[in-house]
């Protein structure tokens, strides 16, 4: 099996095809602190794209209650436990190795994790397929609680207080849709070479015409997001509303937008864009490009996952209130790191936070305006200071398509009537 560099892992790892990258990469950040679980997103998505029969059960996008909610039922669960028996004891992270941005993994892919396990001839991603049972409840266990040191959900009544930096008692959305994986493995385990990334973008996609439904998308895919349609006997899965993106729609005015799930987002915790790839697969260095900037620079949004070898290409700032041994399991070593710096966050940081929901075209570059000091205080012992800086986004040719300040404007209406509002 060939070996591609996962910048993720900080290492090489082994994968069914060669490497080959698109010029640019569809990205997104999710502020999982911001999330109300409005459902909003989801119900975009649905309105748009899974409306039709034998679509009933499919849900491209979905927020879940974590750590028992899931669509489907366990499915992140489901697959750490294989991993662990592939490897018992050593699916770890050295956190002090250089190699990566959250040092180096020192276990198996889902993809190294197949040549030594018992499946089936001719298999190259270790998976499942959920029965159909784990598919019937894409909310379930919604607003479910757990109660720190304990496996079982935290009883009714929460005596604990919540404070931070651990609450007692706690749970936390999370937010989901197909991350557009560097290395999919929906594609490596397709027998047709029905799936495919886009040169242009890195969307990942299903060809209705050679897809046979085999179903080995959805076995393989550890965040199973590829969904058999019974009707078409074919699999689907979320397309990322590639129209949009590529400035199809005309409200853009040929201008890439923001997609479905993440222009209808109500607690503004979404940002997506593009980032461009450099030849070994790593992202060539754009500081001023939002995305980048995230996670790179500021190192506060990190993959869901990382250790699976996906390099999944959607990116979260953990919850500030969960357990941390619980966030490093899922979002890798970088989570102490990215919790610290979302407490106290740079001036930098703060203005490129103001960005996200700001628009729903997609912007390339950002520059801030530095303006006055509006409060200051402590955080975690250091001295804090937040200014009322203007950041300013620009589209890919350049033109600016949006401009704001830290603190919102407010707007005082005149009171005209004795009701007003």
């Amino acid at each position: 099996m060939p070996t591609v560099k996962n910048w993720q892992l900080g290492r090489e790892m082994a994968y069914p095809y060669e490497a080959k990258y698109p010029a640019r990469q569809f990205a997104f950040v999710f502020n999982t602190n911001r999330c109300i679980a409005c459902q909003t997103c989801t119900m975009a998505c649905k309105s748009t794209w899974t409306f039709s029969r034998g679509q009933e059960l499919m849900w491209w996008n979905n927020v879940e209650t974590k750590p028992y909610g899931g669509y489907p039922q366990n499915w992140d669960a489901k697959i750490l436990s294989m991993l662990d028996r592939q490897n018992p004891g050593g699916q770890v992270w050295d956190a002090q190795a250089e190699g990566g941005p959250y040092g180096v993994f020192r276990g198996k892919t889902i993809f190294e994790a197949a040549q030594t396990s018992a499946r089936p001839e001719g298999a190259r991603v270790l998976g499942y397929l959920p029965t159909d049972e784990e598919w019937r409840f894409p909310n379930i266990y919604e607003d479910v609680a757990r109660e720190t040191g304990t496996a079982e959900p935290a009883p009714r009544s929460y005596p604990q207080r919540a404070e931070l930096p651990e609450h007692a008692t706690w749970f936390f959305y999370l937010q989901r849709l197909c991350n557009h994986c560097t290395y999919p493995a929906c594609l490596a385990a397709c027998p047709r070479k029905a799936i495919y990334k886009r040169k242009e973008d890195g969307i990942v996609l299903i060809d209705q015409e050679r897809c046979r439904g085999y179903r080995r998308c959805v076995e393989a895919c550890p965040y199973k997001k590829p969904m058999f349609r019974s009707t078409t006997r074919v699999s689907e899965k979320c397309i990322a509303c590639y129209p949009r993106v590529t400035g199809q729609d005309p409200l853009t005015e040929g201008q890439p937008m923001e997609t479905r799930c993440m222009t209808s987002c109500v607690g503004k915790i979404r940002i997506q864009g593009l980032v461009e790839i450099g030849e070994d697969g790593a992202w060539a260095r754009e500081p001023q490009n939002p995305i980048y900037f995230l996670v790179h620079e500021a190192k506060v949004g990190l993959p869901l996952y990382p250790q699976l070898g996906t390099s999944p290409n959607g990116y979260y700032i953990p919850p500030r209130w969960a357990p941390r041994p619980y966030l490093r399991q899922m979002f890798g070593p970088g989570v102490d790191h990215a919790l610290e710096a979302y407490a106290a966050p740079s001036r930098e940081l703060l203005a490129v936070l103001s960005l996200v929901r700001a628009t729903q075209r997609i912007i390339h570059r950002f520059e801030i305006q530095e303006g006055p000091k509006v409060f200051e205080r402590e955080i975690n012992g250091r001295p804090w200071a937040m200014y009322n800086d203007t950041i300013i986004g620009f589209d890919k040719r350049g033109h600016e398509i949006v401009r704001t300040t830290v603190e919102e404007p407010i707007h005082v209406r005149e009171a005209r009537h004795a009701n007003s509002i």
